[in-house]
């Protein structure tokens, strides 16, 4: 039967980069596909695929209790125009406000959990209210999808789900998208982090892990690609990059032909992430991966066979294992870049979401 599916999103890029093969998908088996998301001048991708777009802001980091109560009431307007048969939102706010509006109306919603972000790092204020939201809101979706099981079991463990649940592999990665490439064949090893810049992301140990790199291993590059999301960093990126200890790039639309620079990916995040998409599409284009040992992250890195594990906030232990890395030969470097692009192949193809999701239909 054809149905009508409605997202609850926060951001046109989010949605692109990472549900649009579900997407389509949708919209080529007959189903009609509605969108909640801010609304992005001259973004017309989804429009021309067929796609209806309801203009829906939402404040994605602001904390106000005001906004967030007139996101349920926007939320609950646009699930009674569209009515439909069933729902699926992204990050916190459309899981939680969402949930919230369709649990009213009584409606089916399928939440993601696609990373808690900084939310339960520390047990603070916003720690008990988020939970507390949770219970409220998602405890009583139709599904929730999981992208890694430390997330699940913490949710589990703190009452916030019911049996309601189910796990996914990240998001996936589009394995034609990102296609593998042997490692660059060169006396100059680069490194890149991307991601925002901000302390959680682990921004001060990659950046501390440079300059003692360098010191050592002339012939090895820190590439920094992503928006400088707290202010604070502005000035230290910057003098670390007048200094020559890392390259900064910005945000990159095309970061594939980045990625295909360099010979290893490193992201330190502190935790709250789901399956980091990094990590995917870099694991898939044949890149070496150093990661923090952190739920998500520890799903796609195995330690020695595809990259190296290290303590998260520990910059000695990362700078231990960026010389482990160094230290090894081209050959040596390659067969763990092609493991990466094998175990992707196997575990985290974007194609086993999808069919999630349409079984789920």
């Amino acid at each position: 039967m054809k149905k009508k599916v409605l997202f609850l999103s926060n951001h046109f890029i989010t949605l692109y980069n990472f549900r649009k093969e579900l997407i389509e998908k949708l919209l080529k088996e007959g189903h009609e596909v509605v969108i909640s998301m801010p609304r992005i001048k001259d973004d017309v991708f989804f429009e021309n695929l067929g796609c209806h777009i309801i203009d829906t802001p939402v404040d994605r980091r602001g904390i106000n209790p005001l906004k967030d109560f007139m996101l349920i009431l926007r939320y609950i307007k646009v699930i009674k125009k569209v009515d439909p048969d069933i729902i699926f939102s992204y990050t916190i706010k459309p899981n939680i406000y969402g949930s919230i509006a369709s649990n009213i109306l009584g409606y089916k919603q399928i939440c993601n959990i696609t990373g808690t972000g900084a939310t339960f790092l520390k047990e603070n204020f916003i720690c008990k209210i988020s939970k507390i939201l949770y219970k409220i809101s998602v405890k009583h979706a139709y599904k929730v999808f999981f992208q890694n099981t430390g997330d699940l079991n913490f949710f589990v463990n703190n009452k916030m789900i019911k049996e309601n649940y189910d796990l996914l592999p990240g998001s996936g990665v589009n394995l034609n998208q990102y296609t593998y490439e042997d490692l660059p064949n060169t006396d100059e090893i680069n490194f890149i982090f991307i991601g925002r810049v901000m302390k959680v992301k682990g921004i001060d140990e990659y950046l501390e892990c440079a300059k003692a790199i360098k010191e050592k291993y002339k012939n090895t590059n820190f590439y920094i690609a992503g928006f400088i999301e707290e202010e604070n960093y502005k000035d230290i990126i910057n003098e670390y990059h007048n200094k020559s200890i890392v390259n900064y790039i910005g945000f990159q639309k095309d970061i594939s032909s980045w990625i295909r620079k360099c010979h290893a990916t490193v992201l330190p995040s502190h935790g709250g992430e789901g399956v980091p998409n990094v990590l995917l599409e870099s694991a898939a284009m044949g890149r070496v991966l150093i990661a923090s040992n952190i739920n998500g992250s520890n799903d796609v890195v195995r330690d020695g066979y595809n990259g190296f594990l290290f303590e998260a906030k520990n910059t000695f232990d990362l700078v231990d294992k960026v010389e482990k890395f160094l230290k090894l030969s081209y050959d040596e470097k390659c067969k763990m870049g092609k493991n990466a692009r094998r175990k992707v192949e196997e575990e985290f193809d974007r194609e086993i979401v999808v069919e999630k999701y349409l079984n789920s239909i």
